[in-house]
């Protein structure tokens, strides 16, 4: 296993698990990486706010670096901005928090030796495995919401849900990965174990987007735990 390594972030549960399991074997985060298209203040993969990403890295004290990209160059530019990170951090390593699709592995497999670095999946599983990485996240006291969902597998009363018992009991349900490794929801994750402090998610609005809706907090802040 690495001992320096940056982790791929999305602001969401899987990622933060897969921090979790890295602090608890040792391995140090240098930093975190996201990806962002240029100008739009928004993240590649759940159309975050980047604000709200760099509330999480205050929080977990790690900085967070930015890679500024397009569909078009995304590899190119995720690549480019990996090997000048591996000097500026002295990285061994890039770690993802993907739990089961082969496509995403070796996607970030070939980025990763493309950089010199190696790859490193702390959560990897069977799909049949993903209940108990469910219960796994419940049980290590970190706090999500549900902030985007797919319309052809849920509508928008899962929106703005916690990440929790009732949660797993309910879309377990449904005819979908409990995990949503397949972008069947996304998470915003405000609170846990590594964090210094809460991320207070206010004013809550409902957007729709072209085969999904999201929730945007128009207010979100720092708190004392």
């Amino acid at each position: 296993m690495n001992n320096r390594v940056a982790l791929s972030w999305s602001g969401g549960k899987d990622s933060c698990l897969a921090l979790n399991a890295l602090v608890e074997q040792g391995v140090e985060v240098a930093c975190l990486i996201t990806t962002a298209p240029a100008e739009i203040g928004r993240t590649f993969g759940h159309g975050e706010k980047t604000d709200l990403i760099r509330l999480q890295a205050k929080a977990l004290s790690i900085p967070v670096e930015f890679v500024s990209c397009s569909f078009e160059n995304y590899t190119e530019r995720y690549v480019e901005e990996l090997k000048r990170l591996k000097e500026v951090y002295g990285l061994t390593g890039i770690a993802f928090g993907d739990l089961y699709l082969n496509g995403h592995r070796e996607w970030g497999e070939k980025a990763a030796y493309e950089a010199g670095v190696e790859a490193v999946y702390p959560l990897w599983m069977e799909e049949n495995e993903s209940i108990k990485a469910f219960e796994i996240f419940i049980e290590s006291g970190y706090k999500a919401k549900v902030i985007r969902v797919r319309e052809d597998v849920l509508d928008s009363s899962w929106l703005g849900r916690e990440l929790d018992a009732a949660f797993l009991c309910d879309i377990r349900e449904k005819a979908v990965c409990p995990m949503g490794e397949s972008g069947e929801y996304h998470t915003f994750v405000y609170n846990g174990p590594l964090f210094s402090q809460e991320i207070q998610l206010e004013s809550p609005k409902l957007v729709q987007l072209e085969t999904t809706k999201k929730l945007e907090f128009e207010k979100y802040t720092l708190a004392e735990k």
